[in-house]
């Protein structure tokens, strides 16, 4: 098939796609508030025959929708709520009123994420109307948690799915993955996240008189170290090698002349298939003993990494990006941790695929219009190959 490459439209111009994107923008949807999204989305699902369900958990809205009962299922999983729009004075615009300028729609959540629920919807629309005895079936996974703790959200749905057999063959979670330009990168699979919080014992006392007291700073500062120093494992040919990293130290009670009884450090994992969670607790611990520390670790966050290696679900994506885009993307598992790590574990393929990341969590975030449409059209190429066995012309 020969490549379109995506026409850059004018500052006004319309699709449905940036109709959409608006109405999700500017409801107020802070995590983990759903403002209404979600319903919006199921409208839009229902006339499809879409079979939509809404899971409510701790107060957070979860929308499972579904159209179809064979196999493959092809999933799209995102969210509704965003993060903090912080100060509005910082803002060129309201952050909740969807604003285009210089080519570029503004707005919280533009980015990160209600731009790819609105062109996963338009995808979906397109496919079921030229394709509407399509095989297989075609889902969504939305959230209003995956900002928040993540407690509550798709691992909820994810629950629910499993205890009722259902499974996933596929899933595309629209995170903003791309780096400079629309599908230059696809994420698939992240790291596993392994959080910590030490405390280190020591004996209060007079700074003038330390051989009567501990400082549990000078005790902790060569085990820091060596755990800074530490070669975790070597990666592998997806993932980096394991990091570990001290966020935060607290020790002291203010004054100046107060040698410290104890001590507190966060500290955080990164860690790649290479290494399990049992794995870096103890040769964590290890080094603690091995410094004669008096410790205690809370373990207060794991998220397990997932992994899809190159299969049916990614050439998908990377023809599709082709064809519509003109670019082969990068296969990456690069960042943080997202909402894919427990869709995993009911489905055998996973991978996000969404905007430009650079102005996400930021004030000003926006998304270029005329990614726009080309984002639709790659969600449906995905559509196409996956369900579809002849590819429909792209609209």
């Amino acid at each position: 098939m020969k490549a379109r490459v995506p026409s850059r439209p004018e500052s006004g111009a319309r699709s449905p796609v940036l109709e959409l994107a608006r109405e999700l923008i500017a409801r107020r949807s802070q995590t983990p508030d759903d403002a209404g999204c979600q319903e919006i989305l199921s409208a839009r699902l229902r006339p499809l025959g879409f079979r939509c369900e809404t899971l409510i958990s701790n107060g957070v809205s979860n929308l499972w929708a579904r159209r179809g009962e064979a196999s493959p299922v092809v999933c799209f999983a995102g969210h509704t709520d965003v993060v903090p729009s912080g100060p509005l004075s910082d803002w060129r615009t309201d952050p909740f009123v969807p604003t285009i300028q210089d080519g570029f729609l503004y707005g919280r959540g533009a980015a990160d994420m209600k731009t790819s629920l609105a062109a996963f919807v338009v995808a979906i629309d397109r496919f079921v109307a030229a394709v509407p005895g399509h095989g297989g079936s075609i889902a969504m996974i939305i959230t209003s948690d995956e900002e928040g703790p993540a407690t509550d959200g798709t691992i909820k749905v994810v629950d629910r799915l499993r205890a009722r057999g259902e499974l996933l063959d596929y899933c595309v979670v629209g995170e903003p993955s791309s780096v400079e330009r629309l599908g230059d990168m696809i994420k698939n699979g992240r790291r596993g996240s392994l959080s910590g919080t030490l405390r280190l014992r020591g004996v209060q006392g007079h700074i003038a008189y330390p051989h009567l007291a501990r400082n549990p700073i000078h005790l902790a500062a060569p085990a820091i170290a060596e755990l800074a120093a530490i070669h975790w494992d070597d990666g592998n040919e997806y993932f980096p090698p394991t990091t570990w990293q001290a966020s935060n130290v607290h020790a002291g009670t203010g004054a100046l002349n107060v040698i410290p009884g104890s001590l507190q450090l966060d500290f955080n994992f990164r860690y790649a298939t290479a290494s399990t969670p049992e794995s870096l607790r103890e040769r964590l611990e290890a080094v603690l003993r091995k410094h004669g520390l008096e410790y205690a670790i809370e373990w207060t966050g794991s998220s397990r990494p997932f992994l899809t290696p190159r299969g049916r679900l990614v050439e998908a994506a990377n023809d599709a990006i082709h064809e519509v885009c003109a670019i082969r993307p990068e296969i990456s598992c690069t960042g943080g941790t997202s909402d894919g790590r427990f869709i995993a574990d009911i489905c055998g393929e996973v991978v996000e695929l969404g905007p430009v990341n650079a102005s996400i969590h930021k004030v000003n975030e926006r998304v270029a219009l005329d990614e726009l449409e080309p984002l639709a059209r790659v969600y449906r190429g995905i559509l196409d190959r996956l369900l579809h066995a002849q590819p429909t012309p792209l609209k």
